[in-house]
């Protein structure tokens, strides 16, 4: 009981925080994701965005957090699974999660029996949640609202730990998302083989190493060069596996 009641006062101090990859972060994830569709997924996923780019549809989600209509979306872009433990483990939202809704949209898409502004949703919320998925504060362990309540200087400026690996770090390199995306380089063959061929869960698993990492915070929790020196590659990292999947998961849907 103590867990739930924790992960619903988590949701609601969440409202309204940093959910996501910055804009930027998230657009580089769909463009990863179009240079791995294949031709009859292309085609089918285009269609159904009305000639809409994955890059231009990834930031929907976040967008729409200031409609009421879609408040029910909130806890969608995170899931919380303790050090030590799997999903099945872990205490559930009840307002459902990040790893919950990823399986129940690719179910229904795959279905293929959706009307046409419900795929296009359905189709904008997976853009944006496998993206999220592969920001490893989105996969939290802590009860700190996946760290948007450990506040940090980042270059002498007040942020929080969540924000930097949102969109401080990617910012702070004033990339457009296309050179972002040239910066994160090619995966081999097999490398886009064997990512692809991982379930949702294991990509959350995944995150959950990097914990430790993330939080080796410096004294006074003053963030500048160094922290990311020592983690951009790893955003780098997780950008293009999110891409890749998300590829995966279309071609699986539209191929």
């Amino acid at each position: 009981m103590k867990k739930l009641i924790s992960i619903i006062f988590m949701s609601l101090l969440c409202v309204g925080q940093v959910f996501a990859w910055g804009q930027n972060g998230h657009r580089a994830v769909g463009l990863v994701a179009e240079q791995h569709l294949s031709k009859k997924a292309r085609k089918k996923v285009m269609a159904v965005l009305e000639n809409n780019s994955l890059a231009e549809v990834s930031n929907w989600m976040d967008d729409i957090k200031s409609d009421d209509a879609y408040n029910h979306t909130h806890d969608w872009h995170w899931v919380t699974i303790p050090d030590g433990m799997r999903y099945e483990e872990a205490a559930k939202n009840p307002n459902g999660d990040l790893i919950i809704k990823i399986e129940e949209i690719v179910t229904a898409l795959k279905a293929r029996n959706l009307p046409l502004q419900t795929e296009q949703e359905y189709l904008k919320y997976l853009v944006h949640l496998v993206g999220d998925l592969h920001q490893p504060m989105h996969v939290g362990g802590k009860d700190d609202q996946g760290g948007n309540a450990v506040k940090v200087l980042w270059f002498g400026q007040p942020s929080n730990l969540h924000r930097v690996w949102d969109s401080d770090m990617i910012d702070g390199k004033n990339l457009s998302y296309t050179e972002l995306t040239s910066f994160l380089g090619k995966p081999a063959k097999q490398q886009v083989k064997e990512w692809q061929t991982t379930s949702v869960r294991q990509w959350a698993y995944g995150m959950m190493p990097y914990r430790e990492a993330i939080y080796t915070l410096p004294a006074e929790n003053k963030l500048s060069y160094r922290y990311s020196y020592e983690h951009f590659g790893t955003v780098k990292y997780c950008l293009l596996q999110g891409g890749v999947r998300l590829a995966g998961l279309l071609n699986e849907i539209y191929g």
